[in-house]
């Protein structure tokens, strides 16, 4: 509460509650050789000003007891304080603060966090040209704005001062956002180009890996069906087990071209019956193993709508996924349906299989991120990513939710076509 040694421009007082904040003022101030006293309320700044009679006041806006505005109007009604400059700290997020300033006859206003130039500009301006002989108490103006009635009590100097104050911030902020779009549209631009140059690479990669793969496995092929009766047991089980790798890689490398052609893809949006689809798959599935027994229940007449062939992928995957985790289960159970959930339409893949730990829900959606081990469960670690990126593509958001050893559902929702 000591004022600081410094200029003889009249001490400068603080009203901060934030030790922080009010501690970076005063090294701005001070460094400038501006003599600094604070408080940290409203009521202890109306106590010290009659003594200390500093020449310039700052005060935060938001403070406990009485705000900066309520602090600034009780200033300027006093005789013995009402020439006192004061600058109000703010965000100048909203109208209203100018309306307000001018109503409680506030000077001045500076943004936060302070610009340490702009500051100071305006610390100078208002210590240079003050007056206190010119100064005296005003019949307000009466104004009406956003369907509230003010009174204006500023004077005309005050007025503008605080207009060209607002529009100098108005400006600098206009500029401070024009930069941060040009550093955000280099960015993106930077980033677009990455992506295509990461995607291109990832095709290229994968397209060419199949070539030396197809003649891996074919020559697998030569080797069990020409010469299996002339080789002993043991080659024949490592060509086979060669032969069965070649086939996982060439999966893993057609999940991996897919997920790297998700968002060159225009989206074809329309009403897609995925009742009929997820029907469509669950057929597939029952077709390939016949020797399982599954109780598929899918809702009837679920729509959504987006692009067919990609929600066909997000189906398959799903669906896929609690076939497969349901694997082990005696009497297993698939569930495709819809609810309704803050508003909006959330469809769901629920099954009874092995479901998952929800401490490690975090990593379902990360390529080549696997819950599961290989010898529990196939895999290539790509679908669920794949599931991801189609649901965002559609505006949609997709989680999880399950147990060990009791199941698990995925939820997804999709965003109407604008």
């Amino acid at each position: 509460m000591e004022p600081t040694a410094g200029k003889s421009t009249g001490d400068i007082l603080i009203i901060e509650d934030s030790p922080t904040q009010s501690a970076q003022l005063r090294h701005i101030l001070e460094t400038n050789g501006y003599r600094v006293i604070s408080a940290g309320n409203g009521k202890e700044a109306l106590a010290l000003i009659p003594g200390q009679k500093p020449s310039l006041i700052i005060s935060d806006i938001i403070m406990p007891g009485l705000d900066g505005y309520e602090l600034c109007r009780r200033i300027k009604e006093r005789e013995d304080c009402r020439d006192i400059p004061v600058i109000l700290l703010t965000s100048l997020s909203d109208p209203h603060d100018v309306i307000r300033g001018l109503e409680c006859g506030a000077d001045n206003f500076i943004t936060k966090p302070c610009n340490e130039e702009h500051l100071l500009s305006r610390v100078r301006h208002l210590l240079e040209n003050r007056n206190p002989c010119q100064v005296e108490a005003r019949s307000g103006l009466e104004i009406h704005f956003a369907g509230e009635r003010y009174c204006i009590t500023a004077d005309r100097r005050q007025i503008l001062d605080l207009l060209l104050c607002t529009y100098e911030t108005a400006i600098q902020k206009n500029n401070e956002l024009i930069r941060a779009q040009n550093e955000l549209n280099s960015l993106n631009k930077q980033l677009e180009t990455a992506n295509r140059e990461l995607e291109a690479f990832n095709y290229t990669v994968s397209h060419d890996l199949r070539s030396p793969l197809t003649n891996i496995s074919g020559y697998c092929q030569v080797l069990l069906e020409l010469h299996a009766d002339t080789l002993d047991l043991n080659c024949v089980d490592y060509i086979q087990e060669i032969f069965q790798a070649t086939h996982r890689m060439n999966d893993l490398i057609g999940d991996l071209m897919e997920f790297s052609r998700l968002n060159h893809q225009e989206l074809k949006r329309q009403e897609v019956n995925l009742s009929a689809i997820a029907r469509i798959i669950a057929a597939e599935l029952q077709t390939k193993d016949k020797q399982r027994r599954v109780d598929f229940k899918i809702g009837e007449g679920i729509i959504g709508n987006g692009d067919s062939r990609l929600l066909h992928l997000v189906l398959v995957n799903l669906l896929g996924n609690a076939w497969k985790y349901t694997g082990r289960k005696e009497s297993a159970e698939i569930e495709f349906g819809v609810m309704e959930a803050a508003g909006k339409q959330v469809y769901f893949v629920r099954d009874n299989g092995a479901g998952f730990d929800m401490t490690e829900a975090h990593r379902l959606f990360g390529t080549f991120q696997r819950l599961h081990t290989k010898l529990e469960f196939e895999g290539t670690g790509i679908g669920l990513a794949t599931v991801q990126r189609i649901i965002q593509r559609h505006g949609g958001t997709i989680w999880g939710e399950g147990e060990i050893g009791k199941g698990a559902t995925f939820y997804f929702s999709l965003e109407p076509e604008p």
